[in-house]
């Protein structure tokens, strides 16, 4: 029986609801991962700290007693160096982790999410877990305004399958194979509840740039399923057999989707109510069509450089019309395509 995962990172726990740790499969994927050398930069004690959020959670009931796992290197950064235990924790991890235990209790089946959804597919999923666990987005799920779940393609295969295959017609490279993917799509959409709202998206060069309106859309709906090609992409029949979005970050190409994934994911997590204080969102880039106005802090003077005297001067009134004009100033020399035609310089 798996056990979830409370991580503990200085003041804070934070449980990935939909991921247990099962520490003989644990093993077995440190192992694969080592041999693959998929994330070699990461120490050891790192590794198994990311690897843990992603064994594969039950269907039929999330929620379990929490678990610390305290990692001890012995011997060097090598995975094999490290002895892992179970400890005690400390009051304060306690208390945080029964008050995120109490808000698990009332997390939903998986086919009735009464929370937006993200569902990453990958071959990668590695990527993820240590910039979801100390961002805004890892404290979303902490606080239970979004679940993310990984389907890693490889656990999509049927013996003697590939993910990936030569394209018809010859050329260089190798491309995503449409069937794994389609398996995990045709299961999201079986578990979903009737009337689900959910944008399946493709982070690809030549889709549409990604813009902060697709962000505000896809925040409206229930879930959002980002797809991660790689190699020289995905089997082009996606598009026909889904309702597939296609969105490019500009006019250049990284290696695999996984990284678009995390800027479309992180854009969309923090426009979630209850993601960010309210206030946040008022004042910056794109709100009301026109980049954020500038921004100082301490020292009055750095460099011989000043801090605007309005900024100093106590009158919020004619601070706020200040941050007005500089916003519209700023805007129309930087992204004048923003500006309302009766807007200029």
């Amino acid at each position: 029986m798996g056990q979830r995962v409370a991580r503990i990172a200085r003041d804070r726990a934070l449980v990935e609801p939909d991921r247990v740790l099962q520490l003989a499969a644990l093993d077995e994927h440190v192992s694969q991962v080592g041999e693959r050398g998929r994330i070699p930069g990461l120490r050891g004690q790192r590794r198994i700290e990311i690897l843990a959020g992603f064994a594969r959670t039950p269907e039929s009931d999330p929620r379990y007693a929490p678990l610390v796992i305290e990692k001890r290197a012995v011997g060097g950064s090598r995975l094999g160096g490290e002895q892992r235990r179970q400890r005690p924790l400390g009051a304060r991890e306690v208390a945080r982790v029964e008050r995120l235990e109490r808000t698990s209790k009332s997390f939903p089946a998986a086919n009735h999410p009464a929370m937006f959804t993200i569902d990453v597919v990958t071959l990668f999923p590695e990527v993820f877990a240590p910039f979801v666990g100390l961002s805004i987005v890892g404290r979303a799920v902490e606080s239970g305004v979004v679940q993310i779940r990984y389907h890693h393609l490889l656990d999509e295969l049927a013996n003697g399958e590939r993910a990936d295959d030569a394209p018809f017609g010859g050329g260089p490279g190798m491309v995503l194979r449409i069937e794994p993917i389609a398996r995990v799509l045709d299961a999201i959409a079986g578990q979903a509840p009737a009337g689900e709202r959910r944008a399946i998206v493709v982070p690809s060069p030549i889709g549409p740039r990604f813009a902060q309106a697709d962000a505000q859309r896809w925040a409206g709906l229930d879930r959002l399923v980002i797809v991660c090609g790689h190699y020289e992409g995905i089997d082009d029949r996606l598009g026909a057999l889904y309702p597939v979005e296609e969105r490019s970050l500009g006019d250049f190409v990284v290696t695999g989707g996984e990284l678009p994934a995390l800027t479309f994911m992180d854009a969309t997590v923090r426009l979630l109510a209850g993601a960010l204080a309210p206030a946040s969102l008022e004042h910056e880039s794109f709100t009301g069509g026109a980049l954020d106005y500038p921004s100082y802090t301490r020292p009055a003077n750095f460099r011989g450089v000043d801090v605007p005297e309005v900024l100093l001067s106590g009158d919020h009134a004619r601070i706020a019309r200040w941050r007005r004009e500089q916003s519209r100033l700023r805007t129309a020399a930087r992204r004048a395509d923003l500006l309302h035609p009766d807007e200029g310089a």
